[in-house]
C-alpha cells in the first residue's frame, strides 16, 4: 500500500549561515541583546533593522514571540481593559490570548468558506459592540481583499493590527502584509517562513506605538542601542511611565534568524510550487473543496486546507485516522476537542461567551489542514494526492 515516508511536519533548517552566527553568538557571551558597551549593532538590533528594510516599515521591535508581539501591538494602541477587540473567528490560540492578555473582551467575526474574514459580519460586530479594534489574523496564509477591509476600517474608526504570522513575504495587490494596518505581527516560530525557535517581530510607522514597545518589551534605558528607533523625544514621553515586560528577544534567536532573510523569497517560491500541485491534484478529487484564491492575493502558502463534503462524523474520523496512518498528517479544525496546536473558539473557556459562531462552525466542521514542508518533492505531492484519494473512496466503510 502506497505511504508517504516524509515527516509533514519538520520546520525549516537551519542554514549553515545561521549555525555559524549562533556560535559567534555563544562563544562571545553576549546572548542579552542589551549591555552598556554593545552599542547599536548587536544581533537582535541588526535584525529589526534589516527586516524594516525588507517590509518597508519605519521602524521593527523584536520580541520573544508573535503573541508578545501582538499583545504590545494592543497596548501600544490604546486598548484598556475591558475594551472589546474584534477578531476572526478562524485563527489559532495566541491571538484571542493576546487580546485576553492584555484584558479585553473578545468579540469573534465569522470567516467565509475562503476562510478570510467576512466583512459584511465585521461591520455588523463593529456597530454593535462598538470595538474600536480589530486583530486581524490571516490565518493559513489567507488574506482577506485589504483594499475593502480597510475602506470598511477606516469609515468605522477602527484600528487594524495584523496578525502576520502565516504571511512573512506575502502582499495583496503588491503591498506586503503588515502594512495595511497601524501595527503588523510577525513569527519566528519553528513552524513558519523564518525558524528561529521563537520570536516575534512588531512593525509599525507609528514613532510613539514603536517608542512604548521598546520599553515595553524591556530595554531599561538602552533603548538607544535599537538601530532602527524614533527620536529621542518620542521616548522621553514614555520611558518613565511605561513598565518593563522582559518580552524582548534574545541576539541568540536573532542570530538564527538574519540569514534566513534573504533565503525568503526562494523559499517562497517552493512552498508556492509545491502548494499549486497539490491544489490542483486535490481539486480534481470528488467531495473535495479547496478555498479560491484572488488574483490580488500574492501568497506564501506553506500550508493546505481544504474541506471535504458527504460524510457523518464516524466517517470523517475514519478518513482521518487512515490518511494519518500512511503517513499523511490532517489537522481537523472541527474537532470537537481541541488537539495539539488546533483549536476552535468554542474550547476558549476563557473568553467570557466561548463559542464558535454558526457560519465559521459550518466552514470548520470539515476542514482539513496539512503542512507543507519546505522539503517535500514534486513527486511526493502525487503520492500525498493519491492517498487521500483512495481513502476518500473508502468513506463507506465507517
Amino acid at each position: 500500500m502506497l505511504r508517504l515516508e516524509r515527516d509533514l511536519s519538520a520546520p525549516p533548517a537551519i542554514p549553515e549561515a545561521g549555525i555559524a552566527a549562533v556560535e559567534t553568538v555563544l562563544r562571545s557571551g553576549w546572548l542579552h541583546r542589551y549591555g552598556e558597551t554593545m552599542g547599536d549593532a548587536s544581533e537582535a538590533s541588526l535584525l529589526e533593522a534589516e527586516f524594516a528594510s525588507m517590509l518597508g516599515s519605519r521602524y521593527v521591535v523584536a520580541v520573544n514571540s508573535c503573541g508578545s508581539a501582538m499583545f504590545l501591538a494592543l497596548l501600544c494602541t490604546g486598548i484598556k481593559p475591558g475594551d472589546r477587540v474584534l477578531m476572526n473567528a478562524f485563527t489559532l490560540a495566541p491571538v484571542p490570548g493576546a487580546v485576553a492578555h492584555a484584558g479585553a473582551e473578545h468579540v469573534l467575526v465569522e470567516v467565509t468558506p475562503d476562510l478570510v474574514t467576512d466583512l459584511d459580519d465585521l461591520a455588523g460586530k463593529a456597530e454593535a459592540s462598538g470595538a474600536r479594534h480589530l486583530l486581524l489574523s490571516h490565518m493559513r496564509g489567507h488574506i482577506a481583499d485589504m483594499g475593502k477591509l480597510m475602506r470598511l476600517c477606516d469609515r468605522l474608526g477602527i484600528t487594524v493590527i495584523e496578525d502576520c504570522a502565516h504571511t512573512m513575504g506575502a502582499s495583496w495587490a503588491g503591498r506586503p502584509t503588515g502594512r495595511f494596518g497601524r501595527v503588523g505581527c510577525f513569527s519566528l516560530q519553528a513552524y513558519k517562513h523564518v525558524n528561529a525557535g521563537e520570536g516575534g517581530l512588531l512593525a509599525t510607522d507609528d514613532p510613539d506605538v514603536a517608542a512604548r514597545a521598546v520599553l515595553y518589551s524591556g530595554s531599561y534605558m538602552l533603548y538607544g542601542q535599537h538601530r532602527v528607533r524614533p527620536d529621542e523625544a518620542t521616548f522621553e514621553r514614555w520611558r518613565d511611565v511605561t513598565p518593563n515586560y522582559s518580552l524582548r528577544m534574545s541576539n541568540l534567536v536573532a542570530a538564527a534568524a538574519r540569514p534566513q532573510l534573504p533565503l525568503l523569497a526562494e523559499r517562497a517560491r517552493i512552498w508556492n510550487d509545491r502548494y499549486g500541485r497539490l491544489a490542483v491534484a486535490l481539486s480534481a478529487l470528488p467531495g473535495l473543496r479547496l478555498p479560491q484564491r484572488p488574483q490580488e492575493e500574492e501568497f506564501v502558502q506553506s500550508s493546505i486546507q481544504f474541506a471535504v463534503s458527504g460524510m457523518r462524523d464516524a466517517q470523517f474520523s475514519a478518513f482521518l485516522e487512515r490518511c494519518r496512518a500512511r503517513g499523511v498528517y490532517l489537522k481537523w479544525f472541527g474537532a470537537k476537542q481541541a488537539a495539539g496546536y488546533t483549536s476552535v473558539s468554542a474550547q476558549w473557556g476563557f473568553l467570557r461567551d466561548p463559542y464558535t459562531p454558526p457560519a465559521t462552525a459550518e466552514v470548520l466542521e470539515r476542514l482539513c489542514d496539512m503542512r507543507i514542508p519546505l522539503t517535500l518533492t514534486e513527486a511526493e505531492c502525487g503520492t500525498i494526492a493519491a492517498i487521500i484519494g483512495e481513502e476518500l473512496a473508502r468513506r463507506s466503510e465507517a
